[in-house]
């Protein structure tokens, strides 16, 4: 089977969406031998953040010399991104062998009248495709919620860790930020231990009493006496104690992120279940990347990309754009999908903007850019459709460079996605002039 064959397998399966429930994720893992049984974990959930904590630390396990796996989602621009073995992506001659193996399976299940979704199917994929590595450990994200998503089938894992939780995908996780904490928690099991990011109060109050009722640890990232010594685009200092850490992360909510993934660090340290030293956090912490999360992609002029698209994602994306560019004219370039709450995104941005130019998103779930455009423009804000990405970018990099600016990219993953995948070496730096 080839690579392109293996992906055409992968995606014909989009269409039956997403379902909670793990029945069919258990009997489709028993066939195949229940490889998630022969690995150890750190279960990463949350609303916000999950990425880039998992980032730092599978970036720390690898420096510590661990065989470590890595299964996060979405993909931005290569679907092997979403399985990793030592922060490199599975080449495609795995995922294709894997593909093989495996499918059979699903079609077995299929014609019995059980049907597996993408992710359900893609989530058995890593836990193959791990096990045959024979990894140490793996840092394992969940998808939506924690109780009900498909990767909750493991046995306690060494960590459950969430991160900052806020409102998305209430249709499926509930309307309140308790009603959606609670499934979080989900991943919270008897037997191991719980980290958590600073929380509202609402949310801390159900992590703790979820901790509490299943007799587990419970430590916060809060409880780390951290001073952040500098923070630019290009990353932040900070120091506990005597020692100096540097992340390659922008913003105050990285820090924050960095901070969670060190608690959950120091306490398998401190209780002898991972070996890992000073070196291999201060190395994991500055090697840890996580594509566009205020990602610098161009300097002259400034050019931010940004895959926020729920509100604590917008509200942290808009207090670190205010820290870094206070007195700069910002052209925003955006597009979302229709089913986030687009309304609460724009009013979060309302006057950060020189202007707005709207884009169409390559998605299904898109919401046009007239339509955006219309949101934008009824708070107040200069907001203009255009009819692709590339031409909102064109125009924003000609505003930015007239102006002495700053161009800010954000929106959706998917748009992000999109940027990467086209953008040519240099395609956001300054032409050079003619000699």
């Amino acid at each position: 089977m080839t690579y392109e064959i293996a992906l055409e397998k992968i995606h014909s399966l989009l269409t039956f969406g997403s379902r909670p429930g793990l029945d069919r994720m258990r009997e489709l893992l028993r066939r195949l031998g229940n490889p998630q049984d022969k690995l150890r974990y750190i279960h990463v959930a949350g609303t916000n953040g999950k990425g880039s904590v998992c980032a730092v630390l599978s970036s720390v396990l690898v420096a510590a010399g661990y065989k470590t796996g890595l299964f996060i989602s979405p993909y931005i621009t290569d679907f092997r991104e979403r399985i990793q073995i030592n922060n490199r992506m599975i080449d495609k001659e795995t995922l294709a062998r894997a593909v093989a193996a495996t499918f059979p399976v699903l079609e077995q299940l299929r014609e019995e009248g059980t049907v597996i979704t993408e992710f359900e199917y893609v989530n058995a994929l890593q836990f193959y495709i791990h096990a045959q590595a024979r990894c140490d450990i793996v840092v394992l994200e969940t998808g939506m919620g924690g109780l009900l998503d498909c990767t909750n089938v493991i046995k306690p894992p060494l960590g459950a860790v969430i991160t900052t939780i806020g409102r998305d995908h209430t249709a499926v996780l509930g309307d309140t930020l308790e009603a959606i904490a609670e499934q979080k928690c989900g991943i919270i099991k008897n037997g191991s231990a719980a980290f958590t990011s600073r929380q509202c109060r609402e949310a801390m109050a159900v992590i703790e009493k979820t901790a509490a009722r299943m007799n587990v640890p419970l430590i916060k990232s809060e409880d780390i006496e951290a001073h952040i010594e500098e923070m630019t685009l290009e990353g932040s200092r900070f120091t506990i104690g005597d020692m100096e850490y540097h992340i390659r992360l922008a913003g105050r909510h990285q820090v924050e992120n960095a901070l969670t993934a060190l608690a959950a660090l120091f306490y398998f340290r401190n209780k002898k279940l991972l070996s890992i030293s000073d070196e291999a956090i201060l190395d994991g912490l500055e090697a840890a990347a996580n594509p566009a999360r205020l990602q610098l992609l161009g300097k002259d002029p400034i050019v931010l990309l940004d895959g926020a698209h729920n509100p604590n994602g917008v509200e942290a994306l808009r207090e670190a754009v205010r820290a870094f560019l206070p007195d700069t004219p910002i052209t925003c370039v955006t597009g979302m999908l229709a089913d986030k709450d687009v309304n609460s995104a724009a009013s979060l941005l309302k006057g950060l903007f020189r202007r707005v130019f709207t884009v169409p998103v390559d998605n299904p779930r898109a919401l046009a850019a007239q339509s955006l455009a219309a949101i934008f423009a009824a708070q107040g804000d200069d907001a203009v459709a255009c009819s692709s990405p590339q031409e909102g970018i064109d125009r924003a990099l000609a505003a930015a460079k007239q102006e002495n600016g700053a161009v800010l990219i954000c929106g959706s993953l998917y748009l992000a996605g999109e940027i990467l995948s086209k953008r040519a070496p240099g395609a956001f730096s300054p032409r050079k002039r003619d000699a």
